[in-house]
């Protein structure tokens, strides 16, 4: 899908950002964490629906990254993207998507009617890992990873409900902090600031941190617009990722700051897959 071309003060903006990140050298930081699961889900909704609706996932993208250049001390600059995995899911529930969904994600009844359930692709994505050294064949972790995602809803939200659902239990994989690449964008954006390096559209928005999407926080790094379609899991995934190396060169830790409630609940939930349909708008 091609974007507008932005306004030409858009566009002075975005290569004076650029310039500016250029002359920042790559800095070596320790790194707790080796390996990255990059994560954005999509899900059914309708128009005007929130996070307390009780949304499907069909999308399932993730890349994988991992530190090409860390060395005996944990240290390291250099992240980049070495496998990806993509799924879209059928879902059960209500099986048929909105117009409102479909023209928001770009995914079609025709891919979901076709594509694997969830626990399938729970099954899928397990020999994904299994295959990428990061788990072994009882689902433990053998090696330190970590999950990032834009904001804590793909995990918090998506995946609690779809696992509830789906009537199965939260892979043990999935359990545990998030890196919510958001608040750590924020964060570094901020440092800078204080430190009166610059002043960013970022420092107004911090008091209202929806605004800082994906779009918004490849500008503020000074990189290249949103490549592929927005709200397309698998290039919204793709966007974090070249935040992440673009943070990780700039010597910023990527570490889980965002606390996950696995056993969050909603309205809606009755007996374990019951779907209360009078909680539902």
């Amino acid at each position: 899908m091609r974007h507008p071309r932005p306004p030409r003060h858009i566009r002075k903006r975005q290569a004076a950002l650029a310039a500016a990140a250029r002359v920042i050298p790559a800095v070596k930081a320790k790194q707790l964490f080796d390996v990255f699961l990059v994560l954005d889900i999509e899900g059914t909704c309708n128009r005007g629906s929130d996070f307390d609706f009780p949304n499907e996932i069909i999308e399932f993208p993730v890349c994988l990254m991992a530190w090409q250049d860390k060395d005996v001390d944990m240290r390291a600059s250099q992240l980049e993207v070495v496998d990806e995995f993509r799924s879209f899911v059928r879902p059960t529930w209500r099986p048929t998507l909105s117009d409102f969904c479909v023209e928001l994600t770009g995914i079609s009844q025709e891919q979901v009617d076709s594509a694997p359930t969830f626990p399938e692709v729970v099954e899928q994505f397990e020999s994904f890992l299994t295959s990428n050294g990061l788990i072994d064949e009882n689902g433990e972790r053998l090696v330190r990873f970590c999950w990032c995602t834009d904001g804590p809803f793909d995990i918090r939200d998506f995946i609690v409900k779809q696992c509830f659902i789906s009537m199965i239990p939260i892979p043990h994989w999935l359990k545990g902090n998030v890196c919510d690449v958001r608040t750590l964008v924020l964060q570094s954006i901020n440092r800078d600031i204080k430190a009166g390096k610059r002043l960013s559209k970022a420092y107004f928005q911090s008091t209202n941190r929806r605004l800082l999407n994906i779009s918004t926080q490849l500008e503020e790094l000074g990189l290249p617009m949103f490549e592929g379609r927005q709200h397309s899991g698998i290039d919204d995934t793709r966007n974090i990722t070249r935040i992440l190396a673009e943070l990780g060169r700039r010597g910023v830790p990527i570490l889980p700051n965002t606390t996950v409630e696995q056993n969050k609940r909603w309205p809606w939930m009755g007996k374990r897959g019951q779907v209360l349909e009078e909680y539902v708008k």
